[in-house]
């Protein structure tokens, strides 16, 4: 070999560790990448898990609320007549 061709194979080889190196660290990035995905994904997911618990939460509390305000209109009713059969004439009292 002479110089020359000599010199051009040290700068290859130079070219292609630094290639060799890039497609490490880029693999270690990407592999990086992938883990904090794989976290995202899972929070992502208890995330979605909690939503549903809350609206099943609050649709039972909806469903209690409509319940109580039935039992207070009942009860409102009852008091009504109550009051309207205590004050007519003639009742005792």
């Amino acid at each position: 070999m002479d110089g020359q061709s000599e010199q051009q194979s040290k700068q290859l080889e130079t070219v292609v560790l630094q290639i060799g190196e890039a497609v490490l660290a880029t693999t270690e990035v990407v592999d990086r990448l992938a883990a904090q995905m794989d976290i995202l994904t899972a929070q992502v997911q208890q995330q979605g898990y909690q939503i549903f618990a809350l609206s099943d939460a609050v649709q039972t509390l909806a469903e209690n609320h409509d319940s109580a305000l039935a039992r207070m209109t009942q009860l409102t009713e009852v008091l009504n007549r109550l009051i309207t059969t205590i004050e007519e004439p003639g009742s005792s009292g």
